[in-house]
């Protein structure tokens, strides 16, 4: 009988083996949700140019399989680490660092595990209008060359309130498309910052732990904190007031070149 028993289990092992193949073969693939029905991915603004999300993955999570089927911005609140698994590709490691910014022309479903025990957060924003080619300007966001984007900084007057102004305050315009461009700005004081001449469509990030004031004529003041967003309608002039007594204030604007008198979110 003892003999009987051991001639038997490779011929179980190997039936039990095909079961489980055959098992897996005909489970049905995971569904695929249109990014409004996943719910780590939270509606701020949209509008006939925009979609933008706060997009918050506690660690230990994953997001659902869902779809971009646009182009699409991020800015990364805070650094991160995490699985990103897109369908029918071999499963790959993410990592980002703070205020990072990357761009992704869509048409992919994925899914997004917080499996390093550090959540995953950032605003995803989802450009509705044909983008064309994507170029770098000041920071290589995507493959390609950079173009030149020098400024007048060294020739402001040592010692004079302009430079000392401009060395407090970094503007850089990081990248663009037939119809965006994002530009970065950093400001290591208390500083007011007011816009002048005609004024593009624009949406106002702001970075990860940064607050500043917004002031608009006719409009009452809005405080904005880190990870919220504002809709600026074009022809619209602003005024950025940021604290910046010990931090330093980052934020990010998303000037939509085509854009006109678009409606209010």
């Amino acid at each position: 009988m003892s003999g009987w028993r051991d001639e038997m289990k490779p011929a179980l092992f190997l039936f039990l083996s095909l079961l489980a193949f055959s098992l897996r073969a005909q489970a049905p693939a995971p569904a695929v949700v249109e990014i409004f029905a996943e719910p780590h991915h939270h509606l701020a603004v949209e509008n006939s140019y925009v979609r933008a999300w706060r997009f918050n993955l506690p660690a230990g999570e994953s997001t659902l399989l869902h779809a971009h089927n646009v182009p699409y911005v991020t800015v990364s609140l805070g650094a991160a680490e995490f699985a990103n698994d897109v369908a029918g590709k071999p499963e790959v490691r993410g990592k980002t660092v703070d205020g990072q910014i990357n761009y992704s022309r869509g048409g992919f479903a994925h899914l997004v595990r917080a499996d390093a025990g550090v959540p995953f957060n950032n605003v995803t924003m989802e450009l509705l209008h044909p983008q064309g080619e994507p170029h770098n300007i000041c920071e290589k966001i995507v493959d390609g060359p950079l173009k030149d984007c020098s400024s007048d900084f060294s020739k402001l007057p040592p010692g004079s309130q302009s430079r000392t102004a401009a060395a407090a305050m970094q503007q850089k315009r990081l990248f663009e498309t037939d119809d965006v461009l994002v530009t970065s700005f950093s400001f290591a004081l208390k500083q007011s910052y007011s816009e002048s001449g005609p004024q593009r469509a624009r949406l106002l990030i702001v970075g990860n732990d940064a607050e500043l004031q917004v002031e608009m004529p006719g409009e009452a003041t809005k405080s904005l904190h880190g990870g919220e967003v504002l809709w600026i309608d074009a022809g619209k002039n602003l005024t950025i007031v940021t604290p910046g007594e010990h931090e330093v204030t980052h934020f990010f604007v998303l000037s939509f070149k085509t854009a006109g008198e678009a409606a209010k979110p």
